[in-house]
């Protein structure tokens, strides 16, 4: 198979807030993720993927259009995808193809999608999600920071039950498809939720990580808290760090990686399915996560910045050939899982707007030279953000606060920020016009701020949306 040839379906399959760090073909010296490493090996790993949002809604938002967030106005978690603009789903659908999502979507829920099946979906709270998500210049007391740190630990949660369902329909579903009509094409979605917290991990799994140390745990997540204006808002804003002592930390870790190296078992489970199947030879498989995790690096944790702890993803495609064994350093997105759908199942894309390119042609080195662009505009965050990755470099600009700039060849760790230094105003200009080709920051973040507060009207006004409920994060359904 050449780079244009289509393989008939396609597996998607997502996790939720896998830092890329935490895998072993990302270089972690001792998470296990010998499933997804595996799929390195017989695909092509990108080394510079990122999410297009560093929060779950927008980020799947953005996913499901193949459109920039700004593009689709879906801005935060209190804004779930509803269907429209298109999603690849429904291309593919209107194609005739059998397009079937099995686990967590985080829409709005009782919206078409474009699936011909949604099985077992995770949609957003009572279809409007965290409204609280809405108030981001007077920020409200963050309550029940100190779950994250007091949950933590071995146990069987929600979210693990949820996955092992998941996995499990995913087998069924491929099985019972194996036994019948194999004519038409089909593209399933299987989207996992960990390790996502509440870090709780199954026994067995939180058990393998403790005989590492804390200084052990902390590998590459040991700077110290941001001085950025913006930041250091956010920072007190999710002041998670505040109750994490030593203990309780390594703790935590412990959870993420056991987390991490279930879910890994679980992708297992469905590639198996996949070749035990008889799909081996005609399907495309792509690995994923939405966004990634901070950890406790620079203090923070969940998402929300876009260092690349938080906005950085895994990101791997296998199957007939794609180039086996390679790490690709071309910066890729979640965007680019649209048209890479649509090539692998042989749908002609070129009426829809998609932003990205299939991850099937860049493998084959395709558009080496295109940035990567990410923003954010959501909860706990004054101003709009905006990141340009373009080569080895990468710019985030910040509306009305400092920009940053950051060589992540000489410093992958984003220890040294070059924004504002007169050796690096060049490379810093350049990089902002590039950003400026993309969107207008400054007018979408006026945008962006004018929906929200149109919203907080729409549901009764500041008043009424303090009245309502703490999501931490959207139960399981059951």
């Amino acid at each position: 198979m050449s780079s244009t040839q289509p393989t008939k379906n396609f597996v998607l399959i997502l996790s939720d807030e896998h830092n890329r760090k935490a895998a072993g073909c990302y270089g972690h010296p001792f998470v296990k993720t010998p499933n997804i490493d595996q799929l390195a090996a017989t695909g092509t790993r990108f080394t510079s993927a990122y999410c297009n949002s560093p929060i779950c809604v927008p980020a799947r938002a953005s996913l499901a259009t193949g459109r920039y967030v700004h593009d689709t106005g879906f801005w935060d978690n209190a804004c779930p995808y509803t269907g429209n603009p298109k999603s690849w789903h429904e291309l593919l659908r209107d194609a005739g193809v059998d397009v079937v999502s099995i686990g967590k979507l985080h829409f709005r829920g009782g919206d078409d999608y474009g699936f011909s099946e949604e099985i077992i979906p995770l949609h957003v709270v009572g279809g409007k999600g965290d409204m609280k998500a809405l108030f981001r210049k007077e920020l409200p007391a963050k309550a029940g920071t100190e779950d994250m740190a007091e949950q933590a630990g071995r146990g069987d949660s929600s979210y693990s039950q949820y996955d092992t369902r998941t996995a499990a329909t995913a087998d069924e579903w491929l099985t019972r498809r194996a036994k019948g009509d194999n004519a038409t094409s089909f593209a399933l979605f299987v989207s996992f939720v960990m390790p996502h917290f509440p870090l709780i991990a199954p026994e067995a799994y939180f058990a393998m990580y403790e005989k590492y140390g804390l200084e052990e745990l902390t590998h590459r997540l040991n700077n110290d808290p941001p001085d950025h204006p913006t930041l250091k808002r956010m920072f007190e804003y999710f002041d998670y760090d505040q109750h994490f002592d030593d203990e309780k930390k390594a703790t935590a870790l412990r959870a993420y990686y056991g987390m991490v190296t279930r879910m890994d078992e679980l992708v297992g489970d469905v590639v198996k399915s996949v070749h035990s199947n008889g799909y081996t030879e005609n399907t495309t498989i792509v690995y994923a996560s939405d966004h990634g995790d901070n950890l406790g690096n620079r203090g923070m944790w969940g998402k929300s910045v876009m260092y690349e702890d938080s906005v950085g993803v895994p990101m791997i495609i296998s199957g007939p050939g794609v180039p086996k064994g390679v790490a690709m350093d071309n910066p890729v997105t979640l965007l680019d899982i649209a048209p890479t759908a649509a090539a692998a199942v042989g749908v002609d894309d070129s009426a829809e707007a998609y932003v990205g390119t299939s991850l099937i042609e860049i493998a084959f080195g395709a558009d080496p030279d295109r940035p990567a662009f990410a923003e954010y505009h959501a909860s706990g965050s004054d101003t709009g953000q905006f990141m340009l990755r373009k080569g080895h470099w990468k710019l985030v600009y910040y509306v009305g606060a400092p920009s940053q700039l950051f060589d992540l060849r000489t410093d992958p760790d984003e220890a040294s920020d070059l924004a504002g230094q007169a050796e690096h105003a060049t490379k810093q200009a350049e990089l902002e016009a590039e950003l400026r080709k993309i969107c207008d920051p400054e007018e979408q973040n006026r945008r962006a701020f004018a929906d929200q507060a149109a919203m907080i009207d729409a549901y009764g006004g500041r008043t009424e949306i303090e009245k309502t409920a703490d999501i931490p994060f959207t139960p399981a359904p059951e």
